[in-house]
């Protein structure tokens, strides 16, 4: 079973990930402007942004793939650069793309990934855990590129966890996966975030990210546009979207048009600041006009829309 890897270095005060000041430049392109964050043992937290935003080059710099300009990254209090031995033990990494070893079978390349970490048969029991737990206990003795997309991704992520890292970075984890890898994965690391372990998430689906994560970054054009607790970056923008159709196709008010942020086939989505447009005022608006309502709903802003506010982009699977 998982032990909880972060009980010394959480006792200690220590940052899981700090990151100061990282800057990084490819030619007249500043992808990283000065980040700065810390993340603390036992959080899981999102690490969000737009295509071109610089997440993959942080996490590139953290992993110790590329070298920052300036700046320092710690995991765990070790240096990435002066500690990287120390440092690469303490993490795990899934990446977004399906880099593997097509030559090995799925165990043997997973004692193998342990014997990186110098992890010897201790760690066969483990092994053997995750191939249960990721549902690949029946592909153990099938070579890497025999398995779909989906079975060589839980390889990625049992590679990943191998060697109990205490910090886990999950790397656009669900990009093209199905519904039941998408629940396993989940189901699979809210236990080891349960049991102690920090993890940092990256995704274009921002639904999982409200859900499991309890602080958001919002990383735009190389910066930190944002860092908050989640229900505290939900509850910042005052207002609500309004959902209506109206009967016989009718048009709405004039005055109403330019609350409109969405109309398909005739149903409207008016997004309505809570003190300036109260949803009593559409209604009044609506019967002055002599128009009729033929359904309507209300919801509260969720992460997407505070990320299209803040950055103006949608979140895009690509970076």
């Amino acid at each position: 079973m998982y032990s909880n890897p972060q009980k010394t270095d959480a006792a200690a005060g220590t940052a899981a990930l700090q990151i100061r000041d990282v800057r990084k430049r490819y030619g007249s392109l500043e992808a990283l402007r000065g980040v700065s964050f810390d993340i603390a043992p036992g959080e899981f937290f999102a690490l969000l942004g737009p295509n071109g935003a610089g997440k993959s080059t942080l996490i590139s710099i953290i992993a110790g793939l590329v070298g920052a300009d300036t700046g320092s990254v710690a995991v765990m209090g070790h240096d990435t650069v002066k500690d990287f031995r120390a440092a690469r033990r303490k993490l795990g990494v899934v990446p977004q793309e399906l880099v593997f070893d097509p030559f090995f079978k799925v165990r043997e390349l997973l004692r193998i990934q342990a014997g990186y970490y110098g992890c010897g048969k201790e760690s066969w029991p483990w092994i053997e855990e995750m191939l249960e737990r990721l549902d690949l206990a029946s592909k153990t003795e099938v070579s890497m590129r025999a398995l779909s997309g989906g079975m060589k991704r839980r390889v990625l992520i049992a590679q990943a966890l191998v060697h109990k890292p205490p910090l886990v970075i999950l790397d656009e984890p669900t990009a093209g996966v199905d519904v039941e890898l998408r629940r396993t994965l989940w189901a699979f690391m809210r236990e080891l975030h349960a049991q102690g372990t920090t993890v940092v998430l990256t995704t274009h689906y921002l639904e999982e990210a409200q859900e499991l994560c309890s602080r958001v970054a919002i990383l735009d054009r190389g910066a930190v546009q944002v860092i908050e607790p989640t229900p505290q970056l939900l509850a910042r923008h005052p207002y609500r979207f309004l959902r209506l159709k109206l009967a016989g196709g009718a048009q709405l008010p004039e005055s109403l048009r330019e609350l409109v942020t969405a109309n398909v086939e005739g149903v409207m989505e008016l997004k309505l600041e809570t003190r300036r447009h109260p949803i009593g005022a559409v209604f009044e608006a609506l019967r002055s006009a002599g128009l009729a309502i033929e359904d309507v709903q209300t919801r509260e802003p969720d992460l997407e829309d505070i990320f299209i506010e803040l950055t103006g982009h949608k979140a895009g699977n690509g970076r």
